[in-house]
């Protein structure tokens, strides 16, 4: 009846008392804050504890969607939180989240007993301990794995729930993993990015990068340990949470982050730091066996795949037949490991949507569109958008016509409007200026798909502040909101990227204000287009020509 109690974890009789007690502990904690038998100042870590923010106009709930995977049945249940404690919507974020923009503080126990039944919960998203873990979204149907990430995702996941000895850190700590080959996690700018690689002998292993991440002070990680046995994930991880958690500074939060203290002590120092805290523990009581391995990995197993010849011929006619379907499959259908089928993406960057926004509504018809399509299963993307991994060829055409009437077949992934933003500044209390309408007027100013396609490869994020939850470091082109005299600005960088080649972006000059960021954006391509050789992608050209000649071109037509 429930396709997902055999294609992803099921919690356990530990897993479900501990979230439920967690529940109840939270029930009464907000009562006696009601009550005011706690002050705001009790209050606080307790509520962040459990996802609970106090945003500009609200309290915001983000709930935690490990590693990125949901059963139709949970997506059932978040549209129905949205419908009966929201504003009917949700917001999907770059950590593969869900957060909730407008519930009332009183009913936010009633939210995780909700989401307690469906094994989901809002613990360890936010606050200083240690995040939800991100994986690949295509992970177990990529050809370019060397393994299924999952079940090492699911490890690092119930090692790191509840850690209590990692759950008062410095600051919050971001772990991403992936066993592809193709980067699509963003790796090199989280706290620990952890690959899975094979050595020569052909054993499983991890390739360990730690010390990146954006904000104030964008790093690009350093690898640590080239190769590290499987079986020692854990006491590494705790080797290097340790070496934080001892070393990292408490008297500044603008500091705090794993990244600064690799930074100080360098790259090399702090490998040494992690190897000596690492020989007191290798083969101590968090060594992972095979066993282990094998149990976590029976959760994952593959869904019951037809056995197709190869690629459809009905689909590849379909493709020839029709402009906009071709259009679509171009843009947001990926190959699939299993002959016959595909990978699809759900584009949640229609123009006029805030970009990773879904409504009630739409969550429960993807939902019923999973459970015909993809084995009742999804996964959502950490560039905002939502992911079927296992559709046949065949039903390709008929997919694509339901999720247009839906409004989540923009054939623009990987195009200038499929753009990362954060809340900013229409919710976040941090943001120093919106990011939502600078978006869509970019969304707006670019609406010809022609003209994208044209255009290109090219990743355009924005963030509301330095904080930097739109990643605009690593955008082809970024847009940072900044407070200029109380006035809402926009600061500008292009050649930035993520994946195997990450590298941040540079500032091109005094910022700008909102009404002129889509000529800014504008000129930026048009120097694009008059520059780049042929199939050269956007941050191809900048990196060969310098950042000069866009600057050039965007100042002198601001000067008139």
């Amino acid at each position: 009846m429930l396709f997902y109690r055999s294609v992803m974890y099921r919690y356990d009789s530990f897993d479900q008392r501990l979230v439920d007690e967690r529940v109840a502990q939270y029930r009464d904690q907000t009562r006696r804050y009601l009550a005011g038998d706690l002050t705001e100042d009790d209050f606080r870590p307790l509520r962040l504890q459990n996802g609970l923010y106090i945003q500009k106009y609200a309290p915001m709930l983000r709930i935690s969607i490990p590693y990125g995977l949901l059963s139709t049945l949970q997506l059932r249940t978040l549209a129905r939180i949205g419908r009966k404690y929201d504003r009917s919507y949700g917001h999907f974020t770059t950590r593969q989240n869900i957060q909730f923009n407008w519930p009332k503080l009183e009913d936010v126990p009633d939210i995780l007993a909700e989401l307690a039944a469906v094994e989901m919960h809002a613990i360890q998203t936010s606050g200083n301990c240690i995040r939800n873990i991100t994986s690949d979204h295509f992970a177990g149907v990529a050809g370019d794995e060397v393994a299924d990430p999952r079940p090492y995702s699911e490890l690092v996941r119930q090692w790191a729930a509840l850690h209590p000895e990692f759950a008062y850190l410095p600051r919050k700590f971001k772990i991403a993993i992936t066993a592809a080959t193709t980067d699509r996690t963003a790796l090199l700018v989280h706290d620990i990015g952890l690959q899975i690689v094979r050595n020569d002998a052909g054993e499983i292993g991890f390739r360990v990068i730690v010390g990146g991440g954006m904000g104030r002070t964008p790093i690009i990680g350093h690898v640590i340990r080239e190769f590290l046995p499987r079986a020692e994930i854990l006491n590494y991880l705790d080797a290097i949470l340790r070496v934080y958690n001892r070393y990292g500074r408490r008297d500044n939060k603008y500091k705090a982050r794993v990244k600064i203290l690799v930074k100080d002590r360098t790259p090399e120092v702090f490998a040494r730091d992690v190897e000596e805290e690492w020989s007191h523990q290798r083969g101590g009581p968090a060594t992972v066996p095979d066993e282990e391995i094998e149990r976590l990995a029976a959760h994952f197993p593959a869904p019951s795949y037809d056995v197709l010849a190869g690629d459809d011929p009905t689909y590849k006619s379909e493709l020839a037949d029709n402009r906009a379907f071709s259009n679509w499959a171009k843009r947001n259908v990926h190959s699939h490991k299993v002959a016959g089928y595909a990978i699809v993406t759900l584009s949640l960057k229609k123009t006029g949507v805030p970009p990773g926004d879904v409504t009630s509504d739409q969550m429960d018809a993807i939902a019923d569109l999973a459970d015909h399509y993809s084995f009742g299963e999804l996964r959502v993307s950490h560039e905002q958008n939502l992911i079927f991994a296992d559709v046949r060829q065949a039903d390709l055409f008929a997919l694509w016509t339901e999720l247009k009437a839906l409004g989540v077949a923009t054939p623009n992934i990987g195009l200038l409007t499929n753009i990362v933003c954060c809340p900013g500044g229409d919710f976040c209390s941090l943001a120093n200026a919106k990011s939502i309408p600078i978006a869509e007027a970019i969304q707006r100013r670019f609406d010809d798909l022609d003209y994208l396609h044209d255009i290109g490869e090219l990743d355009l994020n924005i963030s509301g502040c330095m904080n930097a939850c739109g990643h605009h470091h690593v955008g082809h082109i970024g847009i940072l909101g900044v407070d200029k005299n109380g006035a809402e600005w926009y600061q500008v960088s292009i050649g930035g990227s993520q994946g195997n080649d990450a590298a941040l972006g540079k500032v091109i000059g005094p910022s700008f204000a909102a009404h002129q960021m889509p000529d800014v954006i504008s000129r930026l391509i048009d120097t694009y287009i008059d520059n780049r050789h042929e199939d050269e992608a956007f941050v191809d050209t900048v990196h060969r020509i310098g950042i000069e000649p866009f600057k050039e071109r965007v100042y002198a037509a601001a000067a008139h």
